[in-house]
């Protein structure tokens, strides 16, 4: 099952549940690989450390060989690095990703990825990370998946953008990828406690949109993570934000 987690707004979280998710996954005893295709290379970061700058041959020198003349002849267990954490795998991205799009969306290279995918049979499940951007990256893992997941923070930028997001992952679908589905909208950064978030949640119910649950709720241990490069799961097994991450997973790998 390949999940992609896309959102055209940033700082909703999509690196935070990827590798979250991916790390429940992990943990569960599942061949997981995380496929970073966003050059400020967050998730990288996040499950690499000071180990990401070594992650070499990257989707960088992947995408720079879809360029070539020949035919791709690297193997696609190449382009995969493992992480600190067992069962979890990561292929990495850096800001060189951006200067190669103007020339990946001229040539017209947005199956390469979904081919080098379909050549991985190591894996079970696979997360890929998005930039904040409807592009060539975005367009290219959106083809390549079979889920997509909507990160929604509660704000009023991104209630309004959600439509906008539906219809794009629907013309992805009927143009690229028959057998993508939105397999649901995370709520995340939610605040128990807050009237605006409950309301903007309650206005996606009446919408009839597919909310899943639980919400990911807000914490300060979510930044702790990111800076000790270790997902909540490891580092903090007990708290309620691990669980949540435990409880969504279980919602995508069950019964649809």
């Amino acid at each position: 099952m390949r999940h992609v987690v896309f959102n055209s707004k940033g700082g909703v979280g999509k690196s935070s549940i990827v590798c979250n998710l991916a790390a429940v996954s992990a943990a569960e005893g599942k061949r997981t690989l995380v496929v970073d295709l966003d050059p400020q290379a967050n998730a990288t970061h996040y499950l690499l450390g000071p180990r990401a700058r070594d992650a070499k041959p990257n989707l960088t020198d992947f995408f720079q060989e879809t360029l070539g003349l020949r035919l791709l002849t690297s193997e696609a267990e190449t382009w995969v690095h493992s992480t600190p954490f067992e069962n979890l795998s990561i292929m990495a991205s850096d800001l060189g990703l951006a200067e190669l799009q103007p020339k990946l969306e001229s040539r017209y290279k947005i199956y390469k990825l979904r081919k080098l995918l379909d050549r991985l049979d190591a894996f079970d499940v696979i997360f890929l990370d998005t930039p904040p951007a409807l592009n060539f990256f975005t367009t290219s893992a959106l083809i390549s998946a079979d889920s997509c997941l909507i990160p929604f923070d509660c704000d009023e930028f991104s209630r309004r953008a959600l439509m906008q997001l539906l219809e794009a992952v629907e013309e992805i679908r009927e143009d690229h990828n028959s057998d993508l589905e939105v397999r649901g909208i995370v709520v995340n950064l939610f605040q128990m406690r807050a009237r605006l978030p409950q309301q903007m949640v309650d206005e996606l119910f009446e919408g009839d949109l597919p909310i899943l649950e639980p919400y990911i709720t807000a914490s300060v241990k979510m930044r702790e993570s990111h800076q000790a490069h270790c997902p909540l799961v490891y580092r903090a097994p007990g708290h309620k934000l691990s669980q949540q991450f435990r409880e969504l997973y279980a919602t995508l790998d069950g019964p649809r």
